[in-house]
């Protein structure tokens, strides 16, 4: 019987690979484009919706060592990125229609992988099967989901920022410069704002006009991903230490720091467009074009696509996943992606990644292996199924404070410390998968 994966998106395309290239036979359900959804564009594999960005490639970052964990894992997810990277900086940021071609194509080159064209409005009823679905779960879905854990489900708003068309843009009125010369020292462009333009914006900012969430619903907004207009009404200097600092941008015309800087990030290879850094935004669409062409080079700019807010929907995990995100009380069903509540691209396909080793071995007669809690993949699992019940859970991006640290003496140096647990972490992840090897050619 084929593993039926619900979702092809990052978490569901790197789980489907995984079961794959290990020789098990995988239906791999996407509704799209039969069905769509809020933030979807295309019919592609692993589409990007929000940003461009898997966030920083430094090992000695959480997330860059959650890159490096994959790697050794032979992620697909990883390797279409690095296939397909932009400049950025020290950050991983990729051309996200060639992304999602390199993913889709290497989907559909396995012959063990069937493509479903549908949508699952109910979980398949025997046989292991997946859910990945995402933060997008359709609605009829999203009701079973209810059903089969007997609870509510939570949700965050999350909102996307605007990508502008590079040939309206004035670069007279901007820069390039990477923060503090970071990647190729000029990966960035640049628009800086005096003091009385910054605070003419923000103030813009407070007065625009934004979409309305539904009356029954709260708006609860992911930390790591707060609207701009958000931000700003958290007070006025917000935005200056958030994705409008200047720190490490001198503007080389002048000498100087401006008081505030946009940043636009490359988004395609044909730098034919070009993304707003920071600027998720739940403004109405004509409040964009005014609001955001006050910006300097801005003011003649195309919009390739509007910032727009959408729900997300997860799970409160630890009430019902083990480690390796499968249900304690029906076990043959699993949970991959951010609907586990973990947040990011790279967690999201991370959580696919184990999912999908987790269920070739159980396939091949043997219990999995756990993945240690002292590297960045298994303290997403510990975050999504240990959580205690009087704590509230929330999405989660990595971070080495959830790593376990094991070190006997504590360390005062912050970045020893890291470089230590950064060791350790790859070190048990390389032994972890030696360890599902090696019992594999004892099966054979």
């Amino acid at each position: 019987m084929k593993v039926a994966i619900i979702g092809a998106g990052l978490a569901g395309s790197e789980c489907a690979w995984q079961l794959a290239r290990r020789g098990h036979r995988v239906r791999l359900y996407e509704m799209r484009p039969k069905v769509t959804t809020a933030a979807h564009r295309t019919d592609r594999c692993a589409e990007l919706v929000c940003s461009n960005s898997f966030r920083s490639d430094n090992p000695l970052n959480a997330v860059g060592l959650l890159k490096r964990e994959m790697e050794a894992l032979d992620s697909l997810v990883i390797a279409c990125a690095r296939a397909a990277a932009l400049p950025a900086g020290d950050a991983l940021a990729m051309d996200r229609t060639v992304f999602a071609n390199l993913v889709t194509e290497a989907i559909a080159s396995r012959p063990e992988i069937e493509l479903v064209r549908e949508e699952v409005r109910e979980i398949p009823p025997e046989g292991s099967a997946v859910i990945a679905t995402g933060p997008l779960t359709s609605d009829a879905l999203d009701r079973e989901i209810g059903k089969l854990l007997g609870t509510e489900d939570l949700y965050f708003y999350d909102s996307i920022a605007p990508v502008v068309v590079s040939s309206s843009l004035d670069f007279s009125k901007m820069y390039a410069m990477s923060r503090y010369g970071k990647g190729d020292g000029d990966d960035y462009w640049n628009c800086p704002l005096e003091r009385r333009q910054y605070e003419e914006f923000v103030s813009e900012l407070l007065s625009g006009e934004t979409v309305p969430v539904h009356d029954f619903e709260k708006g609860i907004y992911f930390e790591g991903c707060l609207p701009i207009e958000v931000m700003a009404e958290r007070g006025g200097e917000t935005l200056r230490h958030g994705p409008l600092k200047p720190m490490g941008l001198n503007d080389p015309r002048t000498g100087r720091m401006p008081w505030a800087v946009v940043q636009l990030r490359q988004d395609d290879l044909a730098r034919e467009h070009y993304n707003m850094v920071g600027f998720q935004t739940k403004l109405k669409v004509p409040e964009q074009q005014r609001i955001f062409r006050k910006i300097p080079g801005l003011q003649n700019a195309v919009f390739a696509r509007y910032g727009m807010l959408h729900r997300n929907t997860y799970i409160r995990a630890p009430a019902h996943l083990d480690r390796f995100w499968r249900m304690r009380r029906e076990p043959r069903i699993f949970f991959a992606g951010q609907i586990t509540g973990v947040e990011g691209y790279v967690e999201s396909a991370a959580t696919g990644l184990c999912v999908g080793l987790t269920i070739a071995q159980l396939l091949e007669g043997r219990d999995p292996v756990p993945v240690p809690y002292t590297t960045a993949i298994g303290s997403l699992a510990r975050h999504c199924s240990e959580r205690p019940p009087e704590k509230p859970f929330e999405p989660m991006n990595v971070t080495f404070g959830l790593i376990e640290d094991t070190s006997h003496s504590p360390i005062r140096d912050k970045a020893a410390r890291r470089k230590l647990m950064v060791e350790r972490a790859l070190a048990a992840i390389r032994d972890w998968k030696q360890e599902i090897e090696a019992r594999q050619e004892v099966l054979l």
